[in-house]
C-alpha cells in the first residue's frame, strides 16, 4: 500500500475491523468528554479562526472524522457564544460541559474535563475571523499578478473525491513556481484566507522553530534535552538529544500506532503532565515511531531554551509574522504550551508561504532565519526510516522513492489530507488542503502537477 500521509494510526486499524467490532463496544464518559472535546475544539476554531458556520463545519470539519468519536459527535449540541468567544457542547449531567476559548494570539484553548462555567476566564479583546487580505503583492502580500492562473488539469481533478483516493474531500489547492502563485482553486466554502486546522504539519512547524531557536543560541540539536520530569541524575532518559526528538527517534514508549494525543488535543489535558511520563524501550536514535510526544517534548526543550519571555508567542513572532503568514494560529494548552504536534490553523497561501521559505533556504525578505544549513539537516535521513515508499528527515517527509517525484523532494504532511511539498530542483511548492475521511495519494497528485507545469 502507497504510504500517502504521516498518520498511519488507529484511525485505519479500527476503520478495517469488521463492523460489528468496531459497535460492540459503548461509549464510555470519557469517550464521551473527548467526543465533546473533539466537537468544542473543532468548532472553536472554524468559528473564530476561520469564519465558518455550523453547517459547513457539520459537513466538512466534523465528518469523517477518527470512528470512535464519529457517532457521538452529531448527537451533541454545540453552543457558540459569540459574546464570550467559546463553544460549549455538554456531555454528562454530572459534569460541566466541554469548554474550548479563543484568543487573538493563539487560537482557541481546550479546557480540562469538569471545568465549571464560571470558571471561563473574561472575553478576550481583538476580532475573530479571517483576516482577510495582506496589502501588497504576493508573497509580502496578497495581490497576484494581472495574469491568468494556469488551468492545470491535476489540480481541478484533485477535487473529484475519487481521483486520488477513495472519497477523499480537497479544499484547497495552491501551486507556486519561481516565487509567483500558477495555480489556485477551493472547494465551495472555503477561499484563500479560510484557515483549516494543519494537524500533523505542525510538526514540521516545530522544526522550523527548532531551528529558529538553534540560530539564537538557545537550544542545539546534537545536546539532550531539557525535560524538568527527567532532571534525576539517574533517569536514563536525560540522554535524549533534540535530534532524537526531531527524527522521531527518541526510543519511547507510547501505547496507540501513531502515539494519538486525544488527552491533550480533546481532553484539555496539559503538554507537560502528558508527555514525559512515557519510560524508555528502545536505545534512543536506534528505532523510528512516529509520535507525537516527540514532538511535544521538542517543543518543550525550545520553550526552556528561550526562557518564558521569548518563547510566549515565539512561533507568532518568530515564524508567522516574519513570513506574512497573518491568517496563522498556534493553539496552547492552559500553561501557555504550544500543541505544536497538531494545534496549528492556517490557510493554504501561508504554507505556500511556508514551502517558498524553504525554497529559499531559509532566508525571508533578504534576513536568514534559519541556520545555513538547516534546510539539508531537516531533509537528510539519518538512522532508523519508516516502512513504505517515504522516508523521513528531521520532521519532514521524504519523497525521494516516488515515480514520477524528483528525489529531492520533501514535505509535510498532516491527517485529514495537508500537505506542503516542495519541489528544490524544480523550483516549485504544492499545497493541497482537504477533510479527507480516506487517504490522498500526494505521490502520484505531485508526479501529475509536476508533469503539467512546463
Amino acid at each position: 500500500m502507497r504510504l500517502t500521509t504521516n498518520v498511519l494510526g488507529i484511525a485505519l486499524a479500527v476503520m478495517a475491523l469488521p463492523a460489528s467490532a468496531q459497535v460492540a463496544r459503548q461509549p464510555s464518559a470519557y469517550d464521551l468528554a473527548l467526543a465533546a472535546g473533539y466537537k468544542a475544539t473543532i468548532t472553536c476554531g472554524a468559528v473564530f479562526v476561520a469564519g465558518r458556520n455550523e453547517a459547513q463545519i457539520a459537513a466538512d470539519e466534523l465528518a469523517g472524522i477518527y470512528p470512535e468519536y464519529a457517532a457521538i459527535v452529531p448527537t451533541l449540541t454545540a453552543t457558540i457564544d459569540q459574546r464570550s468567544r467559546a463553544v460549549s457542547v455538554p456531555f454528562a449531567a454530572d459534569l460541566p460541559p466541554r469548554i474550548a476559548i479563543w484568543s487573538a494570539r493563539t487560537g482557541c484553548t481546550t479546557l480540562p474535563i469538569g471545568t465549571p462555567v464560571q470558571a471561563v476566564p473574561a472575553p478576550a479583546s481583538g476580532t475573530p475571523g479571517p483576516a482577510g487580505p495582506a496589502p501588497g503583492m504576493w508573497p509580502r502580500g496578497d495581490a497576484l499578478p494581472n495574469t491568468a492562473l494556469l488551468p492545470l488539469e491535476p489540480v481541478a481533478r484533485a477535487f473529484d473525491p475519487m481521483a486520488y483516493g477513495r472519497g477523499t474531500k480537497t479544499t484547497g489547492v495552491v501551486v507556486v513556481k519561481a516565487n509567483q502563485i500558477i495555480a489556485e482553486q477551493y472547494a465551495p466554502g472555503f477561499g484563500p484566507f479560510t484557515a483549516q486546522r494543519t494537524w500533523s504539519v505542525a510538526k514540521s512547524m516545530t522544526g522550523t522553530l527548532a531551528g529558529m531557536a538553534v540560530l539564537a543560541g538557545a537550544v542545539r540539536v546534537d545536546q539532550p534535552v531539557a525535560i524538568a520530569a527527567w532532571a534525576d541524575p539517574r533517569d536514563p532518559r536525560r540522554t535524549i538529544t533534540l535530534d532524537n526528538l526531531l527524527r522521531m527517534a527518541s526510543g519511547l514508549h507510547s501505547d496507540t500506532a501513531g502515539n494519538r494525543t486525544d488527552a491533550i488535543y480533546f481532553g484539555g489535558t496539559g503538554v507537560q503532565e502528558n508527555v514525559a511520563q512515557w519510560p524508555l524501550e528502545a536505545k534512543p536514535g536506534t528505532r523510528f515511531r512516529y509520535a507525537n510526544n516527540d514532538i511535544l517534548l521538542a517543543t518543550l526543550s525550545i520553550r526552556t531554551g528561550l526562557g518564558e519571555a521569548r518563547y510566549k508567542f515565539f512561533p507568532h513572532t518568530a515564524l508567522f509574522a516574519k513570513l506574512g503568514m497573518r491568517h496563522s494560529f498556534a493553539e496552547a494548552d492552559l500553561r501557555g504550551d504550544y500543541i505544536l504536534s497538531s494545534r496549528v490553523w492556517t490557510t493554504a497561501r501561508d504554507l505556500a508561504r511556508f514551502g517558498q521559505f524553504y525554497l529559499n533556504d531559509g532566508v525571508w525578505n533578504g534576513e536568514r532565519l534559519l541556520p545555513t544549513g538547516w534546510v539539508k539537516y531537516v531533509t537528510t535521513p539519518s538512522g532508523p526510516q519508516p516502512p513504505g515508499d517515504f522516508g523521513y528527515g528531521a520532521t519532514f517527509w521524504l519523497m525521494n522513492k516516488s515515480p514520477g517525484v524528483p528525489a529531492d523532494t520533501y514535505s509535510a504532511n498532516g491527517n485529514r489530507g495537508q500537505f506542503v511539498v516542495i519541489v528544490p530542483s524544480r523550483g516549485i511548492v504544492i499545497v493541497r488542503r482537504g477533510e479527507d475521511p480516506g487517504s490522498f495519494d500526494i505521490a502520484k497528485f505531485t508526479a501529475d502537477v509536476l508533469s503539467a507545469v512546463q
